[in-house]
C-alpha cells in the first residue's frame, strides 16, 4: 500500500519545519501562530478538523528537529482525544487554551510497572480520582490532565485540573487523592491508548530521520587520514544500518497512523522501543567526541529517543502486544 503523503500533509510538514527553523522565535508559540496547534480542533473552534495522519506529520516534525517543545503531550494526548471523544462542553472549554493561549494538556497513562494499562488500577469513584500516574509528558506544565481511570462501568479517561486538591506533580510522575474530573464519552479509554502510541511513534520516526540527517553530514564533511569518513566502509554500513531503521520505523509508523489497527501500532512501537535508541547511539558513535559536545543538537536526540522508548514501555513490553495469531 503506498503511503505517500497527500498535499494537505505535504504543506503541513513544509510549514512546520519553517517555523521550527527560525532562529530566536519561541517554537512551541511559532506553531501556535502558524495555526498548527488547530490541525485536529472542530472547524467550529477555528480549527482544521484534520485528524491523526496530519498530527503525525507535524510531530515528526518537532521530532525531526528534536525541538522542546510539548507537541506529544499537547496534541496526541490532549487534542486528538478531546476533539474525539470530549463533549461540546468540554471542547469549548479546553481547546482555546491551545489554540488561543498556546497552553499545555497532557495525559496520564502509565501505572509502575504498567506501561499504558488497558485496565488501570488507577479508580474512579464518587469519592474522586485515586492513583499514581507516571511518565507523564510535561505533567509540570500542563493546565489540565487527562486520566485514564477505571469506575464501575470500565475504563474511563477524566480531565483533571492539576491545580485542585488532591492532584500533585513532580517529574513526570501524578499523584491523585480524591481529584475530581469529568469524564470523556465512550471509548476514549481505548482511543486515548491508540493516540498516544501513535504519536509517540510520529515523533521517533522524525528523531531518527534527523540524528541520521546530522549524521550523513558529519561523515561526509569529516575527513580522516585525508578522505571522508564517509568512504570508510565501516563507517558506510553502520550508516546503511540506521537508515534501514528509520525508513522501516518510518513506514511502520505511517502505516499505524493511518489504519489506527491495534497490531499495527503495536508493531511500530516495538519498532520503536527495539531499535530506534540503538540507531541513535549509532549516530553518535559516528560522530565520535562532537556527539558529545552540549553545543551540538546530537545529545537532544539520544535524549528524546530514549524518553520515547520508556513511553512506550520497553522491548519486551512492546513485544508482548504483538498479536501473532
Amino acid at each position: 500500500m503506498d503511503f505517500k503523503l497527500d498535499e494537505t500533509q505535504q504543506e503541513i510538514s513544509r510549514l512546520a519545519a519553517d517555523v521550527l527553523g527560525r532562529e530566536g522565535d519561541t517554537p512551541w508559540k511559532a506553531l501556535g501562530e502558524a495555526g498548527l496547534l488547530a490541525l485536529a480542533v472542530p472547524e467550529r473552534l477555528g480549527g482544521d478538523g484534520l485528524g491523526v495522519l496530519e498530527t503525525a506529520v507535524l510531530l515528526t516534525e518537532v521530532g525531526r528537529r528534536a525541538a522542546d517543545v510539548p507537541a506529544l503531550a499537547t496534541l496526541a494526548l490532549g487534542v486528538l482525544p478531546i476533539s474525539r471523544y470530549g463533549t461540546p462542553e468540554q471542547q469549548d472549554e479546553l481547546l482555546p487554551l491551545v489554540t488561543e493561549q498556546h497552553g499545555v494538556l497532557t495525559a496520564a497513562l502509565s501505572e509502575p510497572s504498567e506501561p499504558l494499562p488497558a485496565l488501570p488500577d488507577t479508580e474512579a469513584g464518587p469519592d474522586g480520582i485515586f492513583g499514581v500516574k507516571i511518565n507523564v509528558p510535561h505533567a509540570d506544565a500542563a493546565q489540565r490532565i487527562l486520566v485514564s481511570a477505571t469506575a464501575d462501568d470500565g475504563p474511563g479517561v477524566f480531565v483533571v485540573d492539576p491545580t485542585q486538591p488532591g492532584v500533585s506533580t513532580s517529574d513526570g510522575v501524578v499523584q491523585l487523592e480524591g481529584a475530581r474530573g469529568t469524564p470523556l464519552t465512550a471509548g476514549a479509554a481505548e482511543g486515548i491508548r491508540r493516540f498516544a502510541l501513535a504519536g509517540a511513534c510520529a515523533v521517533a520516526d522524525g528523531v531518527l530521520a534527523g540524528a541520521l540527517d546530522l549524521t550523513v553530514q558529519h561523515v561526509g564533511t569529516r575527513h580522516q587520514f585525508g578522505k571522508p569518513l564517509s568512504t570508510f566502509q565501516a563507517a558506510a554500513c553502520q550508516v546503511a544500518d540506521v537508515y534501514i531503521a528509520a525508513r522501516t520505523l518510518h513506514l511502520a509508523t505511517l502505516a499505524a497512523c493511518w489504519s489506527l489497527d491495534d497490531n499495527d501500532l503495536a508493531t511500530a512501537a516495538y519498532w520503536l522501543a527495539a531499535e530506534a535508541l540503538p540507531a541513535v547511539h549509532t549516530c553518535h558513535h559516528l560522530h565520535g567526541g562532537l556527539g558529545l559536545d552540549i553545543t551540538y543538537p546530537m545529545h537532544r536526540y539520544y535524549g528524546m529517543a530514549k524518553e520515547l522508548t520508556r513511553f512506550v514501555g520497553g522491548v519486551e513490553h512492546r513485544l508482548g502486544a504483538i498479536d501473532v495469531h
